[in-house]
């Protein structure tokens, strides 16, 4: 008898291990999760299986198309999460495609599953250990942010993050370590939100930071629970929404859910919301970051002279800054590896870690629209339009509008973009001098700085 030859296993993916982490975690939860795939193959979005968001005034009549269903929750203004359990069309996406022939494209839609931002649904790398003495990279800037208050949604804060004291003062939720056999051990997502503190801290070191931890779930969250949360943060009085978390969405459409949140969010004209791009490498829009009210933030790759490979672009994407490499607070614990190259490698951690992703392009535009309004006393959103201004004045070829660490739009040091040029006195912003004798290789312009950790 010949042997039984079987075809080889295919190895798991980034995108089917991230995959698979939101799926057993939101089961754990009581939540069914939906995958839809491109017709390649590749991730086209992630959804709630068996319920939908309707426009409140095509209620009765998608009643009428999937043959009943229930109203489950209302949500900001005009949007319905609707349940197809006892419906004759229970599975979303047929429901979603006889709504669309019927009623027309845009009356219901998934409700999507936002993550931290997805290479598919995960920050662009695993993060890499640094020594616990490292300093973080891009550095803490001079001054800026003093009165203004960035809310950061996301894990929430490890205990003892101010330890570092670019993070003195910070608060947040928990964002807990596991205890296993007396070994601290470092969850996939955890110290996310810890990270984006520090490095809107470092930009922006007067600045007040919460981080609430709303990503808890495998770092995803479904959209109706998100708007509700951002709709509450308002009330709060933010300057800025940092936040490093989305998703694509079917047909591309924009989140229905936000739709009655930015009439809320208009009222409230001194805040403005800075969202990640997403690490998916494509031109699609990602959201909410692709919303004409949001500055959308792409990332730089390590050089700082490209546009980094995992970032998504198109016109969508308003600013790029550094976002590769990145080095800040972290865990102190034991780190096991999830996705290749590394699965199955386990590392020690002690409290500093380098990290890639348009999550931590985005805090980084965050610190600086905060360190601009204390400075010059506009609001957010006038800060934001002025640096928005001036980073399509200084774009680089080939990627777009650019921000540089501890550019907020100051004296001529600032203006270069932390590059001191020899006839400028460093006063404001980067720490910086024209003859330290030390080249940053990862610099456009191959400028110096003065402290270890300076990049732009």
């Amino acid at each position: 008898m010949s042997p039984v030859r079987r075809k080889p296993v295919p190895p798991l993916t980034t995108v089917d291990i991230q995959l698979e982490l939101i799926r057993c975690a939101f089961r754990e939860e009581g939540i069914a999760i939906g995958v839809a795939r491109t017709r390649d193959g590749g991730l086209d979005f992630v959804y709630q299986a068996g319920v939908i968001l309707v426009r409140d005034a095509y209620l009765g009549q998608v009643a009428d198309v999937v043959g009943g269903g229930a109203t489950l929750d209302g949500l900001v203004d005009g949007v319905t999460l609707y349940s197809l359990a006892k419906a004759k069309i229970r599975d979303v996406l047929p429901a979603l495609t006889e709504i669309d022939a019927r009623l027309g494209v845009g009356v219901a839609t998934p409700n999507h599953i936002l993550s931290i931002c997805p290479v598919s649904p995960c920050p662009a790398t695993e993060p890499e250990y640094m020594p616990g003495d490292e300093l973080p990279d891009p550095g803490v800037c001079d001054a800026g942010g003093y009165g203004v208050f960035i809310y950061a949604p996301d894990t929430g804060l490890l205990a003892g993050a101010d330890e570092h004291p670019w993070l003195a003062g910070v608060t947040g939720d928990p964002d807990p370590l596991v205890d296993v056999s007396g070994t601290m051990e470092i969850r996939e997502y955890t110290s996310h939100g810890t990270f984006i503190a520090g490095v809107a801290r470092c930009m922006a070191p007067g600045s007040t930071v919460h981080v609430p931890s709303d990503f808890t779930v495998a770092g995803a969250l479904s959209e109706d629970k998100l708007v509700k949360r951002l709709d509450e943060a308002l009330g709060l009085g933010p300057d800025i929404i940092s936040l490093s978390a989305g998703g694509t969405t079917r047909r591309n459409l924009p989140l229905l859910s936000f739709e009655g949140f930015w009439s809320r969010y208009r009222q409230y004209s001194g805040t403005v919301m800075v969202a990640a791009a997403g690490n998916n490498g494509t031109r699609r829009p990602f959201w909410p970051a692709a919303f004409p009210g949001v500055v959308g933030v792409g990332a730089l790759a390590a050089n700082c002279r490209s546009r980094a490979n995992y970032s998504d672009y198109g016109p969508w994407v308003d600013v790029y800054a550094p976002g590769t490499d990145l080095v800040n607070a972290y865990a102190t614990g034991i780190y096991k590896y999830r996705e290749p190259p590394h699965i199955g490698e386990e590392l020690q951690f002690h409290g500093m870690a380098r990290w890639s992703g348009t999550s931590f392009s985005t805090p980084l535009v965050a610190g600086l629209i905060a360190a601009r309004v204390s400075r010059t006393g506009e609001n957010a959103r006038m800060a934001a339009d002025a640096l928005l201004d001036l980073a399509r004045a200084q774009p680089l070829p080939g990627v777009g509008p650019v921000l540089w660490p501890c550019q907020s739009g100051g004296d001529c040091c600032d203006q270069a973009g932390c590059g001191c040029p020899a006839d400028c006195g460093c006063s404001a912003g980067c720490g910086c001098h024209p003859d330290d004798g030390h080249p940053d290789s990862r610099r456009p312009d191959g400028g110096g700085g003065a402290h270890r950790g300076r990049r732009c």
